[in-house]
């Protein structure tokens, strides 16, 4: 199949009466629509060409070289482990990302959004939501901000996703949201380690929806990752991603 063919078919499985769109662009918004919705449940596998998760993971990856893929060893380092880099975190070929997530930990449910969570969701496939359903139902409560749960990537080219609620900032930025947004690097920084995962990269936690000031949030997390960093014996490599 190609792109086009793929399209049409994820979004007819996914919304067999829904009219099609004529244009790729408007096709793949449609379908990542409809994927961003679509409530965690699993999809049966079929044997043969019309298997779902096939072909979705082929558009997905073939989506993801066009964009273009950045191995995180061809980084130069700001200082000792720590990198600076600003791209599409979704392209970045490395240990683990990580991803600024809500207490829900299902990913974000509004169609096309553009805050991060919407995006890994996207490319990594529907498989990720599905994941972090039994993961949460095994939990039986809401995340708390501070902590962290770990996945697999399934479409990136990462290896593993580290999910992180973050402090939401209603006002003024308080003690106790600084605690919890240093104990969102140290929870995923802990996970990593506990995973034998060599290289990390974070996003600006907190900063968009959250509404947590950037210079402040920016001190938090390179000073805990240093700190983190001074007793750590695995992990080898830290990327603050500025996107």
């Amino acid at each position: 199949m190609n792109k086009t063919e793929q399209l049409n078919f994820l979004i007819r499985f996914l919304s067999p009466q829904t009219e099609i769109p004529q244009t790729i662009d408007d096709k793949w918004r449609l379908f990542r629509s409809l994927v961003n919705a679509r409530e965690p449940s699993p999809i049966a596998r079929t044997k043969g060409p019309n298997d779902f998760l096939d072909i979705q993971n082929n558009l997905l990856q073939s989506m993801i070289e066009e964009k273009g893929i950045t191995d995180v060893n061809n980084l130069k380092p700001m200082r000792n482990n720590l990198y600076l880099w600003r791209g599409d975190i979704t392209t970045l070929k490395i240990g683990a990302i990580v991803n600024a997530a809500n207490s829900a930990m299902l990913g974000c449910f509004i169609p096309c959004h553009a805050c991060i969570d919407n995006a890994i969701h996207t490319f990594s496939g529907v498989q990720l939501r599905l994941e972090c359903a039994n993961i949460m139902q095994k939990q039986g409560h809401a995340e708390p901000a501070g902590t962290a749960k770990i996945t697999p990537a399934f479409n990136l080219p990462c290896d593993y996703i580290l999910h992180t609620v973050g402090p939401i900032i209603r006002d003024t930025v308080r003690n106790e949201d600084k605690k919890l947004l240093a104990g969102c690097y140290r929870s995923c920084l802990s996970l990593a380690e506990e995973h034998k995962i060599e290289s990390v990269a974070f996003c600006c936690i907190s900063t968009g929806e959250f509404h947590y000031p950037n210079e402040e949030a920016a001190q938090v997390a390179v000073n805990t990752v240093s700190d983190f960093l001074k007793t750590n014996k695995y992990i080898k490599k830290v990327v603050f991603n500025v996107f």
